[in-house]
């Protein structure tokens, strides 16, 4: 059995054989909170057990004192995949409350307050009125995007990343008002809640982050090491990048890969190079080595590949080569 499946067994058996009404059934889950030994993976399928607990009554009571057995429970493993439930029965609601958890001393719950409000949680179901509704979230990012935990700001970032793929504008506009008021971290949460978008070279991300079209760069000497490459094993590339311009700039250089599906048609994938910075006149020369290894988050299918170099969002050379099975 897979974790998630165990996880769902003994929350099935905890709601049935635990009392069925909230304020006894909550009685017991602060009892084992007391011992410091109730911690680790146990943790998830009581979460679990929480949230069936807390919203089959339909009582807000319920819904609410269950969301604050969440915020207890959270810094013991994590309750962002249980508050999903809650997402589900009361998007509203519940999002009043995690606004309220920005607040808390405690980072776990503040995490919490963002990490189980993402549109595209890892490990997470889906829960179709967030994704709906992208913008529903960003009054708790404001809060947290310059809180003192980096654990905290990563999520925000992380959210924020969530919330580009379903509505750019808004990812953009949201980043552009938290650099008009700034602190130490505020650049770095930024660059890293927009990296899908600037992957994607999306001209409004590029340009935030101060990112201009590459009209003076040019890449020449854009060499592959073979036109046939063995089932798992690599490609070389490499080329030179000159800034032809007068004044120095600094360009965002990534590649493509188009991988042959099971049907045999293509699909991009982006993948990060360098970011530099390019003095005029001055060739920089990159050499990149990819790997056909197969991984499990990607199967690789035997004919005809392509790799592009980006510069900018902007695809400038192209080398085709065979991947053999």
């Amino acid at each position: 059995m897979s974790l998630g499946e165990r996880t769902r067994v003994v929350r099935d058996a905890m709601t049935a054989e635990l009392p069925q009404d909230l304020p006894a059934f909550a009685e017991i889950i602060r009892r084992a909170l007391s011992e410091e030994t109730f911690t680790g993976w146990m943790i998830w399928p009581v979460t679990e057990a929480v949230a069936v607990t807390a919203t089959r009554s339909g009582s807000e009571s319920d819904f609410d004192e269950g969301m604050a057995l969440l915020a207890e429970l959270t810094s013991r493993l994590t309750a962002e995949f249980a508050i999903r439930t809650f997402l589900e029965t009361n998007l509203d609601r519940s999002l009043a409350i995690a606004l309220t958890w920005t607040g808390h001393e405690d980072e776990h719950v503040r995490r919490l307050a963002t990490e189980g409000t993402r549109t595209r949680l890892p490990w997470g179901r889906r829960v179709k009125e967030l994704t709906a509704r992208p913008e529903s979230t960003i009054a708790i990012l404001d809060e947290l995007y310059r809180d003192d935990s980096e654990y905290v700001r990563r999520s925000v970032a992380n959210h924020l990343n969530d919330l580009s793929r379903a509505d750019a504008a808004l990812a953009v506009s949201t980043a552009k008002r938290w650099l008009q008021t700034p602190d130490s971290n505020t650049l770095k949460i930024v660059k890293h809640a927009l990296r899908t978008l600037i992957k994607a070279g999306d001209p409004d991300a590029l340009s935030l982050l101060g990112f201009s079209p590459p009209t003076d760069v040019v890449v020449e000497g854009f060499v592959i090491d073979r036109e046939i490459v063995d089932a798992g094993g690599e490609l070389t590339f490499d080329f030179a990048v000159t800034n032809n311009g007068s004044e120095s700039v600094t360009v965002v250089i990534d590649y493509i890969v188009h991988h042959v599906k099971a049907n045999g048609t293509t699909t991009p994938k982006v993948f990060k190079l360098t970011t530099r910075t390019l003095e005029p006149g001055v060739p920089a020369r990159i050499a990149k080595r990819h790997s056909f290894k197969p991984i499990s988050t990607r199967k690789y299918y035997a004919g005809d590949h392509a790799v592009e170099v980006q510069i900018n969002g902007v695809r400038q050379v192209r080398g085709e080569f065979r991947l053999e099975a």
